[in-house]
């Protein structure tokens, strides 16, 4: 033991060789290589980004695989150390440990804010340590909602602006616009203030009377908020809506000496304030009684037919709707196929927006107010006729031509006269005797009389002698 301590001591044994001394780039790479072993070659730590609501919680997760018991630990964005191990200390109640082991540690922060947002960062107490970040973002819903009209007060046909503001929102709001069910397409402008958003939206709308008590909806679309909305009520003001119904005969003929009876409703906004009843083209019939909405005619005949509207009016405008009353004999029994019923638009603009004011309605005993506003088959019992119908219409048409019958007849009779007067009158005392004959040919005025029958050759031949 002694000798090969001393040979070892003196050198080496001859005939033995010794590898060269390694060079200092391999060896930096074993000592790396040996401190991997000995901190756990294939420990990795993992965590995932947090997104959080503005006060709401958020919780933060530093997990290890494959650990050998090595230290963690949670740093803020500013590299101040919150929990090492499960001690804190950081000296910030907000943060409470949720769960520690050998693999995990995990902490939850209440009552997030916006400076709470940025990178924080899970370390592992390995030589050389390991380190990895997540990422806090803050949203921040937006706040005051509201809706501004321009008009609080709008009359059919205007166009009014709507204006909706989202304010102090993180990240920027989009903003929807509803109108009952129905979506509806506005203008937005987006300003920055700092770290937050303010949204605008305007919406213009222009407003028919269907749109009187409609809400008109602001909708929020933001990751931090659910159903954020607001909406406004429409108030818009229209013309009267005008309507007559035949309370009796109720579908009947109207027959001479039997009563009538029409009443006219009208709706508008504001409600009409002024209502009365009148003949088209001509006069109200001394018989006929008015009483507020209603027209009665006691007796009817033949004198009573004709058009006769109800006008409606508020602050808005005017509105009407007409009933042709047509009599019949006492003797009719055939129910006509159209009524008198009708209604024509009492402007331009009416006719534009589909006024229905004054829609033609026939009431029955059984059945309420049915409103027709379609050019179809079914329109057709609602042409501007009477009662009569068109049995009524042709009767009018049959007068007219009667009328042009007797006055060419007339005339044809006239001007027969006028000939035969003209013809008598030039034949008047015209005669003709004999003692004018033979005279045609004659020269001049003493040969016509000398050969004229019964003329002076005559006279010798009558001449007497006397011997």
């Amino acid at each position: 033991m002694a000798g090969r301590a001393q040979r070892s001591a003196a050198g080496p044994a001859p005939g033995l060789l010794l590898p060269p001394p390694p060079p200092p780039l391999l060896l930096l790479l074993l000592l790396a290589a040996a401190a991997l072993i000995r901190t756990g070659d294939g420990q990795n730590l993992v965590t995932e980004d947090v997104t959080v609501v503005e006060g709401d919680v958020a919780t933060i997760s530093c997990r290890v695989k494959n650990s050998d018991d090595s230290v963690i630990q949670l740093l803020n964005p500013n590299r101040q150390t919150i929990y090492f191990r499960d001690f804190r200390p950081l000296k910030d109640s907000r943060f409470q440990l949720v769960n520690f082991s050998n693999s995990e540690l995990r902490v939850s922060l209440t009552n997030v804010s916006i400076s709470d947002e940025g990178r924080y960062f899970c370390q592992l107490y390995t030589d050389p340590p390991q380190e990895i970040y997540t990422t806090i973002t803050v949203l921040v819903p937006p706040r005051n909602l509201v809706i501004d009209i321009q008009k609080e007060i709008a009359v059919e046909g205007e166009e009014i602006e709507l204006n909706c503001t989202a304010m102090a929102s993180r990240p920027a709001t989009t903003i929807r616009w509803f109108k009952g069910n129905k979506e509806l397409t506005g203008k937005s402008e987006v300003e920055q203030w700092s770290d937050m958003y303010t949204v605008t939206s305007q919406l213009l709308l222009k407003v028919g009377r269907e749109d009187d008590g409609v809400p008109v909806i602001c909708l929020v679309d933001h990751p931090a908020v659910k159903d954020l909305q607001t909406q406004r009520y429409l108030e818009v003001m229209y013309k009267p809506q005008v309507r007559v119904s035949q309370n009796y005969p109720v579908q009947g003929l109207t027959r001479e000496g039997e009563p009538l009876e029409l009443s006219c409703a009208a709706f508008g906004k504001p409600q009409p304030t002024d209502m009365r009843w009148l003949r088209v083209d001509d006069e109200m019939p001394q018989h006929v009684v008015v009483s507020g909405s209603n027209l009665l005619i006691s007796n009817l005949n033949k004198t009573d037919n004709g058009t006769y509207r109800c006008e409606a009016s508020n602050a808005v405008g005017k509105s009407h709707a007409d009933y042709m009353l047509f009599v019949y004999d006492t003797t009719a029994t055939t129910e006509p196929a159209v009524h008198g019923f009708t209604h024509l638009p009492n402007s331009a603009e009416e006719l534009d927006y589909g006024d229905l004011s004054g829609t033609p309605v026939l009431l029955n005993a059984s059945t309420e107010a049915l409103p027709t506003v379609q050019l179809s088959n079914a329109s057709l019992a609602f042409r501007p006729d009477s009662r009569a119908g068109e049995e009524g219409a042709i009767r009018s048409v049959d007068h007219a031509v009667v009328g042009g019958v007797v006055a060419v007849v007339v005339f044809a009779m006239l001007c027969l006269l006028i000939i035969l007067g003209r013809y008598f009158a030039r034949h008047k005392g015209t005669y003709f005797t004999h003692e004018a004959k033979g005279a045609d040919d004659a020269a001049d005025a003493d040969t016509a009389i000398i050969n004229a029958e019964g003329g002076q050759n005559n006279s010798e031949e009558k001449k007497e002698y006397f011997i």
